[in-house]
């Protein structure tokens, strides 16, 4: 599934939300994939637990996460959330903290694979410092916003 299309289908976009830490930052995204029904409750559980075993391998870039789990952990389809905040959590061992989160269930290791090529493409940004550009996710307000921005990346990048 593409990132725009599942982000229509699921209803899972939420701007500017407020998050006390990372572990609401997550639910944010899982609670829309759980009520959407791409993702059992227990997704979540996973996310959580990996992070606390494994350290915060869900944030991939600076400021920006992508939390996820194995497909195994309760994904009934591929499915993105995208969450923005308005003040940045922090995760434990990382110096950058993040306001940019899309979560990502992958019903398979190649949905997941290529969940992450998509994200990684449309955030893509040579002339930035770290390869990505946040700052127009940061900048949408509404649903169209967020449109364009998915449009206009995948048409640069073809």
């Amino acid at each position: 599934m593409k990132l725009k299309q599942s982000l229509i289908e699921n209803r899972s976009i939420r701007l500017q939300a407020s998050a006390a830490d990372w572990r609401e930052a997550i639910r944010l995204g899982t609670d829309m994939l759980i009520a959407s029904g791409a993702v059992e409750p227990r997704y979540h559980n996973a996310i959580i637990s990996s992070i606390e075993q494994l350290g915060p391998y869900i944030v991939i870039a600076p400021q920006f996460a992508m939390p996820h789990a194995r497909p195994e952990d309760g994904v009934n389809r591929t499915a993105f959330a995208l969450v923005t905040l308005t003040r940045p959590v922090k995760f434990d061992g990382e110096d950058e903290p993040v306001d940019v989160l899309v979560t990502l269930a992958g019903s398979s290791s190649d949905e997941h694979m290529d969940g992450l090529m998509e994200v990684t493409q449309v955030l893509e940004d040579d002339s930035s410092p770290t390869g990505i550009n946040l700052d127009k996710l940061r900048a949408c307000r509404s649903e169209e916003d967020v449109w364009r921005v998915i449009d206009d990346a995948l048409a640069a990048a073809s």
